[in-house]
């Protein structure tokens, strides 16, 4: 699940920006410490910035539908039209946007919203409790993401600004919806004209509207002149500078290094690490890094008969060296990580990844000496070890990154040191999909993100464990318990504690977290919010 940076999601299943539950408007959230940070090229004459003119994004992901509660797939393409109900502010701390204000109930099972009323869609009409009703409503209906929403009861629009959700049972996550588009608000009469097919023709409250669309090539927006509620961290809270805004879908590492040399891109997302120091030399071209949130893993079938012996996912996990995997595969753009939360993540724990570290530390020798207890040994000399004449080897799947296939390489021959063999098939993300969900695989390397610990239970309980198929009921338990936990100090307590046991068990191998790297040349008002992987486009002018 890897939410992408520019709001970074899933590959398989879900893919969204979300945040870190909160409790009422008045909680107070510590987060992680992933702010970016700037490198200029050498110093030239920059041209005075100006308003106006097209604003041009490369983005190598083209998304399926532009109505964000038919999408798996959210980011900055595809979220222009849309206004979140919440958002974080750049320090991390849980504010509002279109809602002036929320509160919890002490139970936990009604949460109160107060919408702003200056606010107004892109048609005119003014924001009402009841159009956030209705989509609220139509997300937890259609959405393939719907379960997110939580076990919403009902939803009541009490008066004219005043929106109540209430829950069969508390949930804490919900906060991370209300932050992400998933529930931005639609235009009710443009919502009734297009039904199903309002992805066509979105109207919303967002700083960019009427979508130009043309497929394999780009969409552009038109600026929303009317927009005075942008997101609290950006210095501009009224219409967007730029005109316009063009999305390019480019998905060859050449031809976008090639435009943005060309002075024809202004932003270039996802830089690959090997082009950083090129990139860097142009004149006034600036390089933009932030940790992901979420990591990157190898990932067991746990459903298997071999990994059923933890043994053997402990002797691999003690074969890799992660500084190889950083420095050489990467090119110094990644953070070794040992246990189950990055800290980029709420709910991480210094001492889980201590922990983890101590137990899982580069050790050929022990991870041999595990497989030799667990009955594999090397009996022909072959350099693979075995037991009752079967070799100790796994197809190791992962899908069609570059990087991702340098890292494999190096695991693979890492997994040999203690005599694994790892045969490496590269697949499309679909038939990855289709392997990882049937459990027609043995061991891969695949990626999420996340902003809340909530990850853990899309990923690891029992029912929702699609990847790495682990059950455990204590760990089910506890993933439950985190989701209804509104209290934050008790609810990180609670992952600490379902975290500790993924390490002694583990049902993967966490990696790294990838340090994520944006160009951008003739601009200046560029920002990321590392929180919520949002970038304030109407801050941006262009200087040439």
């Amino acid at each position: 699940m890897k939410k992408r940076r520019l709001s970074s999601l899933t590959t398989i299943g879900l893919s969204l920006s979300l945040l870190l539950a909160a409790c009422s408007s008045t909680t107070n959230t510590s987060a992680p410490n992933t702010s970016g940070t700037t490198t200029n090229a050498p110093a030239a004459a920059q041209p005075a910035a100006t308003e106006g003119g097209t604003l041009v994004v490369a983005a190598p992901v083209e998304p399926d539908t532009f109505d964000p509660q038919k999408s798996t797939w959210l980011d900055n393409t595809n979220n222009q039209p849309y206004d979140s109900i919440l958002s974080r502010d750049m320090q991390g701390k849980l504010v509002p946007h279109l809602a002036e204000s929320w509160q919890v109930s002490e139970d936990g099972k009604v949460w109160t919203l107060v919408m702003r009323k200056d606010v107004k869609f892109q048609s005119g009409a003014p924001l009402t409790a009841e159009s956030v009703k209705t989509s609220i409503e139509r997300f937890a209906a259609v959405s393939p993401n719907k379960d997110l929403a939580g076990p919403i009861d009902k939803i009541e629009a009490v008066d004219a600004q005043t929106v109540k959700v209430y829950f069969k049972e508390p949930f804490a996550p919900f906060a991370n919806m209300l932050v992400g588009t998933f529930l931005a608000p639609f235009d009710p009469e443009r919502l009734k004209e297009k039904g199903d097919k309002f992805g066509e023709a979105p109207l919303a409250t967002g700083p960019f509207m009427n979508p130009e669309v043309k497929r394999g090539a780009s969409v552009t927006y038109a600026k929303n002149p009317d927009y005075k509620w942008a997101l609290p961290f950006a210095e501009n809270q009224g219409a967007p500078y730029v005109d316009k805004i063009t999305f390019r879908f480019l998905k060859d590492d050449d031809t976008r290094i090639l435009e943005f040399k060309k002075g024809t891109i202004n932003i270039l997302q996802e830089v690959p690490s090997t082009y950083v120091q090129e990139l860097q030399a142009i004149p006034g071209a600036k390089i933009e890094k932030s940790m992901e949130q979420g990591m990157k893993y190898l990932g067991f079938n746990n459903q298997k008969e071999i990994f059923k012996d933890v043994r053997i996912k402990q002797a691999i996990a003690m074969a890799i060296d992660r500084d190889p995997i950083v420095q050489v595969a990467l090119s110094g753009f990644a953070q070794p990580i040992f246990g189950p939360l990055p800290p980029t993540i709420p709910g991480y724990s210094e001492k889980i990844e201590n922990m983890a570290k101590d137990m899982y530390g580069h050790n050929v020798e022990k991870g041999k000496q595990l497989l030799a207890e667990a009955g594999y040994t090397d009996t022909n000399g072959d350099g693979i070890a075995d037991k009752d004449g079967k070799p100790l080897s796994f197809e190791l799947l992962l899908p069609e990154d570059p990087a991702l296939q340098r890292v494999a390489q190096i695991v693979q021959s890492q997994l040999k040191e203690i005599g694994v063999e790892a045969k490496i098939a590269v697949h499309d993300i679909a038939t990855l999909k289709d392997k990882a969900i049937k459990g027609n695989h043995e061991l891969f390397l695949l990626y999420f993100g996340l902003n809340d610990p909530d990850i853990l239970y899309l990923l690891m309980q029992t029912d929702n464990s699609k990847r790495v198929h682990y059950s455990n009921p204590k760990v089910d338990e506890l993933l439950a318990k985190g989701r209804t936990t509104m209290n934050e100090e008790e609810r990180m307590k609670v992952y600490e504690e379902a975290q500790e046991i993924l390490v002694k068990d583990p049902p993967w191998v966490p990696l790294y977290v990838a340090e994520s790297v944006t160009a951008t040349r003739n601009i200046e008002g560029y920002k990321l919010n590392p929180f919520t992987g949002d970038i304030p486009f109407g801050d941006i002018r262009i200087t040439k």
